[in-house]
């Protein structure tokens, strides 16, 4: 269940939200956009480990020739 999702269920059994249901509607949303995130690196890395790895190459030629 989403934070909206939760808002409307608390709407629709009452007339209004307190600042707590707002509150747990809020992190519920954020705990969902970190999931996705995580998901997405997970997918990420399953997928283009040789990109993930020429591009960390880069990072740390460019990151560390810059350094010196």
């Amino acid at each position: 269940m989403t934070g909206v999702e939760y808002l409307v269920e608390q709407l629709e059994q009452q007339k209004f939200v307190t600042k707590s249901q707002i509150h747990i509607a809020m992190k519920m949303e954020k705990n969902n956009t970190d999931n996705k995130v995580i998901h997405f690196a997970e997918w990420l890395t399953k997928k283009h480990t040789t990109v993930i790895m020429t591009l960390y190459e880069q990072f740390e030629e460019q990151f560390y020739n810059e350094e010196e």
